[in-house]
């Protein structure tokens, strides 16, 4: 059984793939945050700014199998004729509770390119074409090596230097969205300077907020 919070079509907004064209399947639960604002200030995750709890989003709902939630994300991928791969994106929450193999496989059975965006705390499954890591906090890394890390930046208990070394193809810093949060202070100015001085860094800026994308 799995339990999707949402699912919908869009245009992927951060990261080395911003802009690409893409299937979001946004899980239910995470291992960092219980989703519940009296639980934000003990959470590992406390900047979290997404409604993970529940199948009562757009497309969600409780999926007996495989099959049939790689059935449903399919239909969400318009027909091209072939023009673009079709690409789907597992996140959540924390996707990396609930994907598997088998969902892997049903949706690669379908033409699908498969990435995750995971915290990292939790082993990954075969199969995954393209593997996004976003530390959290003082939290242990279970993944230190993929296609993209992208941190969230400025987080006192992860700082950059702490994953400098791990074996990923891209490094990205994303400045922190505050507004969850009662500090307010805006963190583009001191992302901007970390990646001038530390060039192995790029910028990431969340496109979907700034135009408005869903």
């Amino acid at each position: 059984m799995y339990h999707v919070k949402e699912a919908f079509y869009s245009l992927q907004g951060e990261g080395a793939r911003a802009g690409r064209a893409s299937v979001f399947c946004r899980f239910s639960g995470c291992n960092l945050w219980s989703g519940r604002e009296m639980d934000r200030a003990s959470a590992a995750c406390r900047f979290c700014d997404t409604d993970f709890i529940g199948t009562d989003g757009q497309n969600g709902g409780r999926f007996v199998d495989a099959d049939a939630l790689a059935t449903h994300l399919k239909a969400l991928w318009p027909n091209h004729d072939g023009a673009a791969t079709p690409y789907v994106v597992f996140t959540g929450g924390e996707p990396l509770l609930q994907l598997d193999e088998t969902l892997i496989d049903a949706m690669h059975s379908h033409g699908f390119e498969v990435a995750v965006e995971t915290n990292g705390t939790l082993p990954a499954p075969a199969g995954i074409d393209w593997l996004c890591v976003s530390p959290k906090a003082a939290t242990s890394l279970a993944l230190t090596a993929g296609d993209e890390l992208k941190l969230v930046y400025p987080q006192a208990e992860a700082p950059p230097e702490r994953f400098t070394d791990l074996d990923f193809r891209h490094f990205f810093l994303q400045p922190l969205d505050s507004a969850p949060l009662t500090d307010n202070t805006n963190h583009l100015d001191k992302t901007v300077a970390y990646c001038l001085s530390h060039p192995q860094w790029r910028l990431s800026l969340q496109t979907h907020k700034i135009t408005g994308i869903d």
